[in-house]
């Protein structure tokens, strides 16, 4: 009867570590797995659902989460759309645990200077934010002129008022990296 029980205890000490060993290996790949996933696919994982977009700057976006492309994603609050740069962004509040790959290979290609040429193409009025440091926000009204590698020029217009040349006062360049978000006007809001 010894022979069997320290059969039996070599048995079950041989399942124990089968067990350990293959928990070990699914944790693992489950950690593999978590650092391949890209932040963008985190955030397209999340489309349609409310969410709270917070910038480095301070401001708070809360809306849903309408597009998250390679660079950047968009909100649609009540009343506008808030295109937002990635790299703008401190935190996100809401965002679920999916992840969810981008299929088309030509929308992996498109950035945030594809963006903003189809707002330069439409004339959109806009209010361009942009982080500014201790001084918080700077918010320039106006309409995408046109859009650089990684620059766009912003015909600043009295708010409100239609993109035509009597009424552009200046002219900003403004590099992507100053970019905090890209917010569509409302009438009599800057």
């Amino acid at each position: 009867m010894r022979w069997n029980a320290l059969f039996d205890d070599l048995e079950a000490q041989m399942a124990e570590a089968d067990v350990l060993g293959r928990e070990s290996e699914v944790s693992e790949r489950s950690r593999a797995d978590t650092a391949a996933i890209s932040l963008a696919d985190r955030v397209r994982g999340s489309l349609g659902r409310r969410v709270g977009v917070h910038l480095v700057s301070g401001s708070v976006f809360r809306g849903t989460l309408s597009h998250a492309g390679a660079e950047s994603l968009v909100i649609d609050e009540a009343a506008h759309q808030i295109l937002v740069p990635y790299a703008a962004v401190s935190h996100y509040i809401g965002i679920g645990r999916t992840a969810v790959g981008e299929s088309s290979a030509v929308r992996r290609k498109l950035g945030l200077a594809s963006a903003l040429r189809s707002l330069s193409r439409d004339r959109a009025a806009l209010t361009v934010l942009l982080a500014s440091g201790a001084a918080g926000e700077v918010r320039i009204p106006g309409v995408i002129d046109r859009v650089g590698r990684d620059f766009f020029d912003l015909a600043i217009t009295p708010p409100g008022e239609a993109r035509r040349a009597s009424n552009v006062m200046d002219v900003a360049t403004i590099p992507f990296g100053s970019l905090a978000a890209l917010r569509s006007a409302r009438p009599g809001e800057i």
